[in-house]
């Protein structure tokens, strides 16, 4: 009986530590990227395409930050869907690009964003909630389907789901094994439906990012 109790107590006492780290971990770094970059996220055929902008950027050796900000000219500009990215010239790619100094890549990326947009009229109809899985084991075919975007990839596809997940609960949760790396680091369960079970209100979209976070140096953990 006396062993029961403590071992009860154990789990409880773990129970409450895991959800004070969860609740740090959350307000450190819990905004999601798309949310950084002005997205308001829903199943729509336009956020759903400034994800994928979001993606593309993402996918390139530059810092989140600049991609963020670049994301955010683009939008800015009036390109929130394939076809009126379509309807901008280069140039003005280019240079919206530049003013959210993302300028290594500007020339390259302004180019990719217009076959981005083409493989997404010609390939899905310019929705991407036609490759909306119906459930966590059709993750693999959206992120093989993900991966053939230009400039995408699988490290792309990853990030796009990670992103998408609370719109497409479908998906969720989908904590990939870099990240739960992480949460392991931190003493937090390796599991993804363990992790989903900490957070607050179910949604996995901001621990992903929050973890993403933390992988690439965030203090105050």
């Amino acid at each position: 009986m006396c062993m029961g109790r403590t071992r009860r107590g154990y789990v409880q006492k773990m129970s409450r530590r895991e959800r004070e780290t969860m609740r740090r971990l959350l307000d450190a770094g819990g905004t999601t990227y798309a949310e950084e970059a002005g997205i308001r996220l829903r199943d729509k055929p336009s956020p759903l395409y400034r994800l994928l902008v979001l993606t593309m950027l993402s996918s390139t050796r530059i810092t989140t930050d600049i991609a963020v900000a670049a994301s955010r000219e683009l939008s800015k500009a009036g390109w929130r869907t394939p076809q009126r990215l379509l309807d901008s010239t280069w140039q003005q790619r280019v240079d919206a690009l530049g003013r959210g100094h993302y300028r290594r890549y500007d020339e390259s990326t302004a180019t990719k964003l217009e076959e981005q947009a083409h493989w997404l009229l010609e390939n899905h109809r310019g929705d991407l909630r036609n490759l909306r899985p119906a459930s966590r084991d059709d993750a693999d075919a959206l992120i093989d389907a993900l991966a053939d975007s230009p400039r995408i990839g699988p490290v792309g596809a990853r990030i796009f789901c990670r992103e998408v997940q609370d719109v497409w609960p479908e998906l969720s949760p989908f904590l990939d094994d870099p990240l739960l790396e992480q949460a392991r680091d931190l003493a937090l369960p390796d599991d993804p439906d363990e992790l989903a079970e900490l957070v607050p209100d179910g949604r996995c979209a901001p621990l992903a990012a929050a973890l993403t976070r933390v992988r690439h140096g965030l203090p105050g953990l």
